[in-house]
């Protein structure tokens, strides 16, 4: 991505160079007054000029050794010299590729769905919409995240593809990029705060000249959101709430800082791991789960159980939590696509506001009476 600075030799020669464009670089930046358009996100940046883009994404995975910085150029817009050892990305898209089902929902917002021409496992896909042109033969299956089909991409040639990394050990990366495949790295997943998870259509928006449609509909959900959190504001916690399922031998519980804690945190709820720093999750044993959390009065299961039935066959223990004999436990991932994608993982990120209301409604069902759930489900 960075171009090898020139040889000492030629250094002062460059300098020149630069000082006859200093005028010039000045004048396509500063008369536009630009200012950063993001204001939840912490991984993003999008700073707009005239005819192009400055793009920044920070902390894409955990402990990450590099941010990346990308420039959107339209058409035959001119980009300074300075902003020339960036990688540049000719915008607006006509195709694309994504690799995470968040992705999609905003794709459907944007109405720009139909420019998706690849994407990995598209059984993980839920949204009536996008399947559509998945059986219509409109997107292709590209293999899996780790393995992507880099043959199959080269023919599609997409004008970008839209994935991420976990770590900085990134070979599938490094090997897309070698196959001169455009690519940019996202880290929306890393993102803690629901608004800023949500403040992402703002890049899909960039990348198809759709600027101002993202911002009316994030704008939206902000109003949404906000006023949700107003309406049960002046609420006391008086749930317990008992979060995750066993894995094996261990037990995830979400941190206090994580996406879902802020949530339950929004929604006025007493989440018993509320004070345990840090995001992400926590592995515990049963037993220190069930000391804390025994006499809670709600439980948020995770996984796809249907029933109560079902849960206490996963785990006979399951039935010692108060939670569980109250018939009072819930779970957000039991709805799930035609080919088994859950709808939680792939729209919940974009729409944070209705995640807080299907909360709001478990906790303080009377302040909304007529609301029916997005996500969750109680279990019979």
């Amino acid at each position: 991505m960075k171009q090898l600075f020139p040889k000492l030799i030629f250094l002062f020669s460059f300098f020149l160079l630069i000082g006859c464009k200093k005028n010039e670089t000045q004048d396509v930046t500063k008369s536009d007054n630009p200012k950063n358009s993001i204001e939840y996100a912490s991984g993003l940046s999008i700073v707009k000029y005239e005819g192009y883009s400055v793009v920044k994404v920070i902390n894409p995975w955990p402990n990450a050794n590099k941010d990346f910085t990308y420039v959107l150029k339209e058409n035959e817009a001119k980009v300074p010299d300075s902003l020339q050892k960036y990688t540049t990305i000719k915008v607006p898209l006509e195709t694309v590729v994504v690799t995470s089902t968040t992705n999609i929902p905003f794709l459907e917002m944007l109405e720009v769905e139909n420019k998706l021409v690849g994407f990995p496992h598209t059984d993980y896909v839920s949204s009536e919409k996008t399947r559509a042109l998945i059986d219509k033969g409109s997107v292709k299956n590209i293999g899996q995240n780790e393995k992507l089909n880099i043959e199959q991409l080269i023919e599609l040639s997409p004008d970008l593809i839209v994935t991420f990394g976990v770590d900085n050990n990134n070979p599938m990366l490094d090997n897309l990029k070698k196959s001169g495949l455009n690519v940019f790295i996202q880290g929306d997943w890393m993102e803690q705060s629901p608004l800023g998870k949500a403040e992402w259509i703002k890049l899909y928006g960039a990348l198809f000249g759709k600027e101002d449609k993202a911002k009316e509909l994030f704008d939206k959900i902000v109003l949404s959101y906000t006023q949700a959190q107003k309406l049960v504001s002046e609420q006391k916690a008086t749930s317990t709430v008992l979060y995750g399922s066993m894995y094996e031998d261990v037990w995830y519980v979400a941190k206090g800082n994580s996406w879902v804690a802020q949530f339950m945190k929004d929604a006025q709820a007493d989440y018993l791991w509320a004070n345990l720093k840090g995001t992400g999750s926590e592995g515990l044993s049963f037993e220190k789960v069930l000391v804390k959390a025994k006499a809670a009065n709600v439980w948020i299961a995770t996984g796809s159980v249907k029933s109560l039935e079902e849960l206490g066959k996963n785990n006979p223990h399951y039935t010692e939590f108060d939670a569980f004999k109250n018939k009072n436990v819930y779970t957000f991932e039991s709805k799930l696509g035609a080919t088994g994608g859950t709808v939680f993982y792939e729209l919940s990120p974009s729409r944070p506001d209705l995640v807080l209301k299907d909360y709001i409604k478990i906790f303080h069902p009377d302040l909304l009476p007529s609301y029916e759930f997005t996500f969750a489900s109680k279990l019979n």
